[in-house]
């Protein structure tokens, strides 16, 4: 067998477990998973021994502002912080230009097509007076379909009767969305009074995006979920106390994935009163003590928060302390620093090194059905991870290769590092920078006639 690639002599991570096995890889995809020497004569060797080979991330939640704007986020750094990270698949979708028919998203493709270092979907978004279009913009090729049910970033709220059917047009073509659920009503109201009383200090937001804004729309959802048996995930769960909703919810039959972001794992809610801007996203972050942040890697790792993903959405110091608490950009940069995050929780025990590879990587791309990613296996694409499990890092904004150019991580040392990643058997990077060009490729969603074509 002519094997183009062979990484040989470490430890394979899977969700199934850990073995030691070696990786040949042939036309971009894995050959063989063997331990037979075989590797030995490929055209390239890479001596993985002492290292984990896990497969590459996949992040279904990533702001990379192109086309539009792009002072915030493009595509050639957005990807580049993602392959040095890690990151071989991402699903990005931005609201300054949004997908909502066949021809944006045609046109999106066009415009970022030769612009990626990693290969990427494109998910749409849903608007209250064109869910006619949902159809044939799932046909078209979107991984999925992103709803508010709050109007925010210039995306107008969906709710009542217009959630309903976008449920259930979505579920009639075995469609997927991801909702951001915060009561339109309920945040409205609270801006227009903390606006009235003069409020501008950066107090105000755990007020204004309240856990009960949160609660209220999570719980709408989940029922409409049930009801209509849409394919659904619950974007950026905050607390212990929404994840319980969605557990109740799928006890009843929903169709329900849970999304973790390292913001929710890892800040405080008060940290925004010193932070300011830079800590401004929503839904804010919740944590008031460590038992919070331990109850919610306790429900990654059981798998109720059944993947991660960044909700990367950068922008500059400049930006950020542009206006004030109002006037600033919500979001966080995640790309660089969510797959350290998760290498430190298994240092400190809270998570498995398989927990992971599914939870990074398999869980997502199953959730959205990214059929050739995610997997280490014969028949999959050669995108691979080589992690050292020992490396002790400090995370620093000058090391940040997003636009943002910071990290609320900044000054943490964390351990376990990347030190080579592998799209579709093609070195990407290496120590942390990209060493290949802009060669990722565009994957039609699963609704398109051919969802194994390649853009």
């Amino acid at each position: 067998m002519d094997v183009d690639l062979a990484v040989l002599g470490g430890t394979l991570v899977t969700a199934a477990g850990v073995r030691r096995t070696d990786v040949l890889v042939r036309d971009g995809a894995i050959a063989d998973l063997v331990n037979d020497g075989r590797g030995a004569g490929a055209a390239r060797t890479v001596d993985a021994d002492g290292l984990l080979v896990l497969p590459g991330f996949v992040d279904t939640h990533v702001h990379l502002m192109d086309p539009g704007p792009t002072e915030r986020e493009d595509f050639p750094t957005g990807t580049a912080a993602a392959a040095a990270a890690g990151v071989t698949t991402i699903v990005d979708h931005t609201h300054a230009a949004p997908v909502r028919t066949p021809g944006e998203l045609h046109e999106k493709v066009r415009a970022v097509r030769g612009r990626s270092h990693v290969d990427f979907g494109l998910a749409a978004h849903v608007w209250p007076d064109r869910l006619v279009s949902i159809e044939e913009t799932w046909a078209a090729g979107v991984s999925f379909f992103k709803i508010f049910t709050c109007a925010t970033h210039g995306v107008p709220a969906v709710e009542g009767d217009d959630l309903r059917t976008a449920f259930t047009r979505i579920a009639a073509v075995d469609g997927r969305c991801l909702v951001h659920a915060e009561d339109d009503a309920l945040t409205r109201d609270a801006e227009a009074a903390l606006r009235t009383a003069g409020r501008s200090d950066a107090g105000l937001l755990p007020e204004w995006r309240s856990r009960e804004a949160e609660r209220s729309a999570v719980a709408a959802v989940c029922d409409l979920a049930v009801e209509t048996r849409v394919a659904a995930t619950i974007a950026h769960v905050s607390s212990p106390e929404v994840a319980d909703l969605i557990e109740r919810a799928r006890a009843r039959g929903a169709d329900l994935a849970a999304e973790a972001c390292p913001q929710y794992l890892t800040l405080f809610e008060d940290e925004v009163r010193e932070q300011g801007a830079f800590r401004k996203f929503t839904p804010p972050a919740r944590a008031r003590e460590d038992a919070h942040l331990d109850a919610m890697w306790r429900l990654l790792a059981d798998g109720v928060l059944t993947h991660v993903a960044t909700d990367h959405a950068p922008a500059t110091r400049e930006q950020k302390l542009a206006g004030d608490i109002w006037e600033a950009p919500f979001g966080l940069p995640g790309l660089d620093t969510t797959s350290r995050v998760l290498f430190d929780a298994v240092a400190e025990g809270r998570l498995r090194w398989p927990d992971v590879a599914r939870a990074y990587a398999e869980a997502p791309a199953a959730r959205y059905r990214l059929r050739s990613k995610g997997r280490l296996e014969p028949g999959a694409d050669a995108d691979l991870v080589l992690v050292d499990p020992h490396a002790a890092v400090t995370i620093r904004d000058e090391d940040v290769l997003s636009k943002a150019g910071w990290t609320p991580y900044a000054g943490r040392v964390t351990r376990g590092d990347t030190v080579a990643t592998f799209l579709r058997g093609r070195e990407i990077a290496r120590n942390r920078r990209p060493t290949a060009g802009l060669e990722g490729r565009f994957l039609p969603g699963p609704g398109s006639p051919d969802p194994r074509r390649r853009g």
